[in-house]
C-alpha cells in the first residue's frame, strides 16, 4: 500500500524490453535499505524487487502489467516516480493507492495557472462514474485531488512542489499515462451493483 506521494525520481541505468516482460534497473536511492521481494511503486505501478545487489535493484513487469499500463511506451531516457510502501509509522500525506493500476489515459491538454498547471486527461467513460469533484485519483502514481470531472475527462491541479518533484512536469499532450481510481469509490460501487441484482 501506497500513499501516492513521490518519494524519488530518477531515469532508469537499463531498460530490457521483450513481448511478454519489460525489465527495469534502478539505482539505489541514497537511504533506502532494500530488500527482495520488497514492492516498490514505478510510476504507480506495484512492482517487486527481483534483483538485488550493492548498488542497484531490479523490477520485473509482465504481460498483465504491460497490458494496462504505459510501460510499453516508454524508453530508458523516462523519468520514473519512485515510492516505497506505508509502514504503520507513516503519514499518509495522498490517499491510500495500492499500486494497481485500473487503466491509462491521454494527457489532453495543459494549460498555466499563475505558478500552478491545470492538466485535462483524456479517459474511457466507463471510468468516470469513479470519479467526483474533490475526490482523489492516482496519475502516474501521484495521489492528486479531481477539480472537474465530465463524461470523458478529468482535470487536476498541480502545485509547484508537485511539478519540481515528480515527472508530471515533462508531460506533453497526447502522452499515456497510469490511472489508479479511488478504491472506495470501487468498493461503493461493487456493493451498489450486487444490492440491485439482489433486489
Amino acid at each position: 500500500m501506497f500513499s501516492g506521494i513521490v518519494e524519488y525520481t530518477t531515469k532508469p541505468v537499463s531498460l530490457k524490453k521483450g513481448k511478454q516482460k519489460v525489465v527495469l534497473t534502478f539505482a539505489i536511492p541514497k537511504m533506502w535499505q532494500l530488500t527482495l521481494g520488497e514492492s516498490i511503486a514505478v510510476d504507480g505501478i506495484c512492482l517487486t524487487v527481483e534483483k538485488l545487489s550493492e548498488k542497484t535493484f531490479s523490477l520485473f513487469a509482465i504481460v498483465e502489467t504491460l497490458r494496462r499500463t504505459n510501460l510499453s511506451d516508454i524508453t530508458k531516457a523516462h523519468l520514473f516516480n519512485l515510492e516505497r510502501p506505508l509502514t504503520l509509522k507513516t503519514l499518509i500525506g495522498g490517499h491510500l493507492v495500492s499500486g494497481h493500476i485500473d487503466t491509462t489515459a491521454t494527457v489532453n491538454s495543459l494549460k498555466k495557472e499563475g505558478e500552478s498547471r491545470l492538466i485535462t486527461i483524456k479517459l474511457d467513460p466507463e471510468f468516470t462514474r469513479y470519479i467526483i469533484v474533490k475526490g482523489s485519483i492516482a496519475v502516474n502514481g501521484i495521489s492528486l485531488t479531481i477539480i472537474e470531472v465530465g463524461k470523458d475527462f478529468f482535470t487536476v491541479a498541480l502545485i509547484p512542489h508537485t511539478l519540481s518533484h515528480s515527472n508530471l512536469d515533462q508531460l506533453k499532450v497526447g502522452d499515456r499515462v497510469n490511472i489508479e481510481l479511488d478504491m472506495i469509490s470501487k468498493y461503493i460501487a461493487k456493493l451498489v451493483n450486487v444490492s440491485k441484482k439482489r433486489s
